[in-house]
């Protein structure tokens, strides 16, 4: 069998692209969260509020994570032309939403740990200092979301353009990747706003109705809110770091093109992964009955935009 047909690979922009904006607001959010958290947590011991102590540390690990997003994004530009990265520096990006996650999770448990507590063992909480503190978070809270929104958004709806040399036109069916570090930071945000609706919530009513039981109970939905969040991120990431993705859209499309264009090739082999927020390497063997160029095979794959790297082999039925 002759060997592999291998398509040029250099370390582009495509696999290195730090968004700096991005990377600027998710500090931005650091500083203010870390600050608002010192606030809550003071202000949950000092004054008995359950719900607004796990708002308070929930935004502390929030904090830690985002921190980590941020390590994350200077990493993969520190490293972005180090050879030893055989596809770049974006699974850096990757693996610091995979630790968020994680730190998500933990907050969650020990979110549920501390409001079961509580339940069990309530205490005097002091209503009238402590929603000015909560307002206060949520509206942080807020503020945050939306410095971190627009990149959220502008990631969901950009479309990505490779110039491959070819006029062919093509219309992908399916959705771009976004950024999943920058997902993270965002998700962390929005899970402490919802917390800090749930302390509102849980302050108002027992100051209005002397239900107490309200904030360790608005911990625990809290809580399991958190959780779900915080698992969807973890399958994503942890797909993507496994280079778990051969369901994607673009592994059927490589099928369809030797199908439609190669009528004596059969696919023998075929390995798609992630190296890119929407590139994709790929290896693909075919078994043929007549001659066929590799040359040709990646010419008509090159209508997939999101194929930057391709391989093929060629071997004789």
């Amino acid at each position: 069998m002759p060997a592999p047909d291998i398509a040029p690979f250099t370390h582009s922009h495509q696999f290195n692209h730090v968004d700096a904006k991005a990377e600027r607001n998710t500090r931005r959010v650091v500083y203010i969260t870390a600050a608002m958290m010192v606030v809550e947590i003071v202000g949950g011991y000092w004054l008995n509020s359950m719900a607004l102590l796990a708002d308070g540390w929930h935004m502390s690990s929030h904090a830690l994570a985002m921190g980590l997003s941020v390590m994350a994004y200077a990493l993969a530009r520190r490293y972005a032309k180090d050879g030893r990265f055989a596809f770049g520096t974006w699974k850096i990006e990757i693996l610091g939403g995979y630790s968020s996650a994680m730190l998500l999770a933990v907050v969650a448990a020990l979110m549920m740990i501390q409001s079961l507590q509580r339940l069990f063992v309530p205490a005097t909480i002091h209503y009238d200092e402590a929603i000015p503190i909560a307002v206060l978070g949520l509206g942080v809270n807020l503020l945050c979301a939306w410095l971190l929104k627009g990149e959220h958004g502008h990631e969901r709806g950009h479309h990505h353009g490779h110039d491959h040399g070819h006029a062919h036109g093509h219309a992908h069916g399916h959705g771009h990747h976004h950024d999943v570090n920058l997902r993270a930071a965002y998700l962390h945000v929005i899970a402490d706003a919802a917390t800090s609706v749930l302390a509102i919530v849980a302050l108002v009513g027992g100051k209005l109705y002397g239900a107490a039981w309200l904030d360790p109970a608005m911990g625990i939905v809290g809580s399991i809110l958190v959780a779900r969040w915080a698992l969807g991120l973890l399958r994503e990431s942890g797909k993507i770091l496994l280079d778990a993705e051969m369901d994607q859209p673009v592994v059927e499309e490589i099928r369809d093109v030797v199908r439609e264009q190669f009528a004596t090739a059969a696919v023998s082999d075929l390995h798609v992964w992630r190296v890119g927020r929407n590139s994709y390497a790929c290896i693909l063997g075919l078994v043929v009955t007549t001659p066929i160029s590799a040359e040709d095979v990646r010419r008509q794959l090159a209508i997939h935009e999101e194929l930057v790297h391709v391989t093929v082999e060629i071997a004789a039925a």
